[in-house]
């Protein structure tokens, strides 16, 4: 099965707005809890505290008399009386007489008064008060507390829904060292890099420029494939500016209420303008500027009406020279016209994926905080990663270092990186994927296959590693890689290329005179790039130069595209297609007849050592009188506009 792939990375992001609904009711349950909780809380401590027994006044004169009372205190008309036995009693005495004159009442001589000690405390102290008042202030302190408790929680509901259109952008002070990002900090991209240096200077010296009659840029659009820096380097481009950074995702504009998403965006340009001058970054902004008039949103599309104020923000009646717009988007194709006109988008960047030098660059800068071996190569490394967007190549970096902590050793060694090349190509290894005598068999012919026809044809690329240990969704994988790194591919290298996806399908026809459902892949690359060859690149003397799926065609609902042409062409096309697929097969087969010792040897190798490497294929190869591919001079190739 044949990888020659270049992965590609999809940042995603939530929401939560179930978790904001539910605040409220919540809130409630709180409060009902809290109350019911303190109010059981002082009924246990209320009920707690000892009970003491009351006398009449006139069992405690009999008990003066007999000498009983080991002292009494009075409160007010409270009386708490220590026996001789140090039990506490309570008794009251008569309202507005004396103890001693009560007491006399009931025949208590002052002799035997005077035996029993008395204390008086005063009636009006603080605690006096507060213990007999806390029994009735309590519980209404509970009830004012459980009502302002809930109408706080309301209050913070209502504040929620009046601050419901107000920007969500995240601000990054020019101060903050820790998240300051600059052009150092971005390797490769220097066409980008010198592009937005003049964002920069109009930042920091706009007098030079409007002195001689040129007027900032409004906007600036970062479009290239997912992975190779925009968000980085519109970043950067805020820290060398020293200027305030707005950034937000276009997802964030849009609510399921109309006008809510117009209403951020002019909250947006108010904050910046404010804070000016500022950058505002709208990262994936194809999320709300896709082309107007699809006719399905109706008279109140919210994508629209928030499209509608952008372009009224960027290119309206109040003149916004000291905001500058930068928007990042790998889906160019679908923007709305209006919003990249010059006068609102003035500069288009382009970020194409990293070259070799581009790639060791930016593997240095993730390798600045890991512990390298002596033995890295990171120009090795850069060669072997032709495809990789920066985002895959930091990927590498980091599983290299998991992979070498994983084993517990402090340094990061080559084997590492060359390992997690494979990783984030084709996924882990699945070591558990034992494979019968068998499949083993099956699977180790099929990827010989590949090698071979990749190895014997002219225009196919060199074959670097063939193994059948399974990783990701694959049983078996051969990595080819090409020699020098090309922007342009003919149409025999296509062929090639086709003929080398199918050499697993042709060597099960022919060693095993059946075909298995290992080859899913392998057809579904051909044919896909069959397609291309005859309605993208021209590539068919049947249909001609003529482009027939450019993306041009006719949205139904909004998904896929309807075919511009004729069911005749159609019919033309799938033929072409057929005959590529077909003579890709003969190709195949005519290799590997005639490479049928080779191709039985390699196939053997593998079914003994599971993975075969470069040094260790090319000796079995010229064994047999293969000759190697070698790098040829750089044709001479005219570009046309």
């Amino acid at each position: 099965m044949d990888f020659n792939l270049m992965p590609k990375n999809k940042e995603i992001k939530r929401g939560n707005k179930d978790k904001k609904n539910s605040n409220f009711s919540s809130s409630i349950a709180g409060a009902v809890f809290i109350f019911m909780l303190l109010a059981a809380l002082y009924l246990v401590i209320s009920d707690s505290s000892e009970k003491k027994e009351e006398v009449p006044i006139s069992d405690l004169a009999k008990s003066v008399v007999l000498g009983e009372v080991k002292s009494i205190v009075i409160e007010g008309e409270k009386l708490t009386v220590t026996y001789q036995d140090d039990s506490v009693k309570i008794s009251k005495k008569e309202i507005g007489s004396s103890l001693s004159q009560t007491l006399s009442n009931y025949g208590v001589e002052p002799k035997a008064l005077a035996t029993t000690k008395i204390e008086v405390k005063g009636e009006s102290g603080f605690m006096y008060w507060l213990f007999n008042i806390l029994p009735f202030l309590v519980p209404i302190l509970f009830v004012v507390f459980f009502f302002w408790y809930l109408s706080r929680q309301v209050r913070g509901a209502g504040m929620q829904a009046f601050s419901f259109g107000q920007s969500k952008a995240r601000i990054t002070d020019p101060n903050d060292k820790n998240n300051k990002v600059t052009f150092k900090d971005v390797a490769g991209c220097k066409e980008a890099k010198e592009e937005l240096k003049e964002i920069v200077d109009f930042l920091k010296s706009p007098k030079k420029f409007l002195d001689i009659g040129a007027r900032i840029p409004k906007g600036v659009i970062l479009t290239g494939a997912p992975g190779t820096g925009k968000t980085l380097l519109a970043r950067a481009v805020a820290g060398e500016a020293g200027v305030p950074f707005f950034h937000l995702s276009g997802s964030e504009f849009v609510e399921m209420f109309v006008g809510v998403g117009a209403s951020r965006v002019r909250d947006l340009f108010k904050m910046a303008k404010k804070a000016a001058p500022a950058i505002i970054f709208v990262d994936e902004i194809d999320a709300i500027g896709r082309t107007r008039g699809g006719g399905f949103g109706g008279g109140n599309d919210e994508r629209e009406q928030t499209l509608n104020q952008i372009l009224v923000e960027m290119d309206g009646f109040e003149p916004n020279d000291k905001v500058i717009v930068m928007a990042a988007t790998n889906r160019p194709d679908v923007l709305d016209p209006a919003l990249i006109r010059p006068g609102r988008f003035d500069r288009k960047v382009i970020l194409d994926l990293p070259d070799r030098a581009d790639r060791e660059e930016i593997l240095k800068i993730h390798a600045e905080k890991k512990p390298l071996a002596e033995d890295i190569n990171l120009k090795l490394i850069a060669e072997r990663t032709p495809g990789f967007s920066g985002a895959d190549l930091y990927s590498l970096m980091n599983e290299g270092a998991i992979l070498a902590a994983r084993e517990n050793r402090k340094k990061v060694f080559q084997f590492d990186l060359i390992r997690a090349i494979e990783k984030v190509m084709l996924g882990p290894e699945r070591k558990s994927h034992l494979l019968s005598k068998k499949e083993k068999e099956i699977t180790a012919y099929h990827e010989a296959g590949h090698a071979i026809v990749a190895s014997v044809l002219p225009h196919a690329d060199p074959v670097h590693k063939v193994s059948i240990i399974a990783r990701g969704n694959a049983g078996g994988y051969t990595l080819k890689l090409p020699l020098e790194e090309r922007k342009l591919q003919s149409k025999k290298e296509f062929i090639d290329d086709i003929a080398m996806s199918l050499g697993g399908y042709v060597a099960e026809k022919i060693v095993f005179g059946d075909i298995t459902t290992g080859p899913s892949s392998d057809l579904s690359v051909a044919t896909n790039l069959a397609r291309a060859m005859v309605t993208r690149w021209g590539m068919s003397e049947v249909i001609g130069p003529v482009a027939l799926a450019d993306g041009g065609g006719r949205t139904q609902w909004g998904e896929g595209t309807d075919k511009e042409y004729s069911e005749t062409v159609a019919t033309k096309v799938d033929a072409e297609i057929l005959r590529i697929i077909n003579d890709g097969i003969k190709s195949a087969d005519k290799v590997l007849t005639e490479h049928r010792k080779v191709f039985d040897a390699i196939a053997h190798k593998l079914i003994e050592v599971e993975t075969l490497e470069k040094e260790e294929y090319e000796k079995i190869l010229t064994a047999h009188g293969i000759l190697l591919k070698k790098k040829d001079e750089p044709a001479k190739l005219e570009v046309a506009g």
